[in-house]
Order: C-alpha cells, then structure tokens, then sequence
C-alpha cells in the first residue's frame, strides 16, 4: 500500500510514515498544498491514500482537496485541528471520506486508513461493470448496481465518493426500513458510533443535493427524528 501524506509538520510525517511502514505501507510525504496536489496529480493512480491536513501554508487542505478531487477519486483522510466540527463538515461536503483530529491515536489512524482503502478497493474497472448489471436495486428511477459501484437516476449516473454510495446502497438494501446513525456509521464508515459524530449527516446532506430531495419533502430519503433515515420509494402509492 502506497500513501501520500500532505502536512507541513515533518516530524508528524515521519512518525506516520514508521507507524505504518511495519503494516506495509510505504509513505510518500508533501509538506505543502502546491506539491501534494502536483504529487497526487503527477503520480495518480500509484497511491492507495491520501492523508491530507487541512492547515497548510498558501494553499490550504480544502483547496487541496477540491483540485485532486475534481481529477481523481482517491481516497483521502481529512486531519483536522483539534478536531473542529466545521472543518470536519467542509471536507466530508467537498469529498473527503473520513476525517481524524490531530489528536489521533496510532491504531485509530491505521483503522481508519484501513477501512477507507478497503472500501476504495471494492469498485472494479468498467471491463468488469457489465456484469453486475443483472443484480441491480431498483428503487423508483433510481437504479444501482452494487458489483460495478454504480447509481443511476434517471438514466443519468451519479457521481458519488465511495462512501456515499456505501451509504446509499446500504440504505436501498433496507428500503422502507428505519437506519439508525449508530448502524449506518458502524457498517458503512466501519466505525464504532460515538453518539456526537454528526459525518452521517453530512453524508445524507450531500447525497438528498445529488439525487435532487428536498429534506422537506423527500422522493427518496426520509429523517425519522431522533433515530435515523430510510430510503423511500418515490414511486410507491
């Protein structure tokens, strides 16, 4: 496994780099947005990762996210200042699969790091789509084909992060059934839930803008207050 770290603290560089080295991750390290954005770039599709800082001199990590994103869908953890709730949200909205404070522990980042590659790692080329086409969940004009991790509405493909469609195929397996956040965030962010952890929701937020819902009048996914969601069938009686 092969990842590049972009932060300006090299001695947290290399401290990332020994811890997961053992694990068999070889750690490539940027120390500012201009270089991290020309390395992934540069070298895209030789990475297995990103781990990304959200402070960084000139060019910070949400614009540093926003130009590899627009050009690659590499996975990318998020490390945030003391954990800060908004710079959380703003890299989950802008397409950052998971997050970290600062503060992590060693095997809380080898977990999350795991969990995020292994999801990445679940979509297959599109020689391999095709065959997937006859397992598709269908709801309403929303159909999704879970082998080629592809959702289309309306004959028009989603461009969803591997999270969200994690999420969204998990919510279509259990159509017209209530998810809590607990059980959302623990089967698709493969994390325990720690009752303050809002990212869910910002996930949810990001899927209802690309399906086209209302939260007032959802067509598809629907907030049961102080439980959870569950994704509805706009076509149903």
């Amino acid at each position: 496994m092969r990842v590049l770290v972009i932060d300006d603290e090299r001695e947290l560089c290399a401290l990332i780099a020994d811890y997961l080295a053992p694990f068999g991750y070889e750690v490539v390290a940027e120390h500012d947005g201009a270089g991290g954005v020309e390395r992934a770039l540069i070298e895209s599709g030789k990475f297995d990762a990103i781990i990304l800082d959200v402070m960084l001199p000139e060019i910070d990590g949400f614009e540093v996210l926003k130009r590899i994103r627009a050009k690659s869908g590499v996975p990318i953890l998020m490390l945030t200042s003391r954990g800060e709730e908004t710079d959380r949200i703003v890299g989950l909205e802008m397409g950052a699969d998971d997050y970290l404070p600062k503060t992590f522990s060693s095997r809380e980042l080898l977990a999350r790091l795991r969990a995020v590659t292994r999801r990445h790692a679940g979509a297959p080329s599109a020689a391999d789509q095709n065959a997937a086409q006859e397992k598709e969940i269908v709801v309403g004009p929303l159909r999704i084909h879970p082998n080629a991790r592809v959702a289309i509405l309306h004959d028009q493909p989603l461009r969803l992060t591997t999270l969200e469609f994690d999420l969204l195929e998990s919510l279509a397996r259990s159509r017209g059934r209530v998810k809590t956040r607990e059980q959302l965030i623990e089967s698709v962010a493969e994390r325990l839930y720690d009752g303050l952890d809002r990212s869910i929701d910002v996930h949810i937020w990001s899927l209802r803008k690309k399906l086209g819902d209302d939260p007032k009048n959802p067509r598809f996914l629907e907030t049961v207050r102080g439980y959870g969601y569950r994704l509805i069938n706009p076509d149903a009686p």
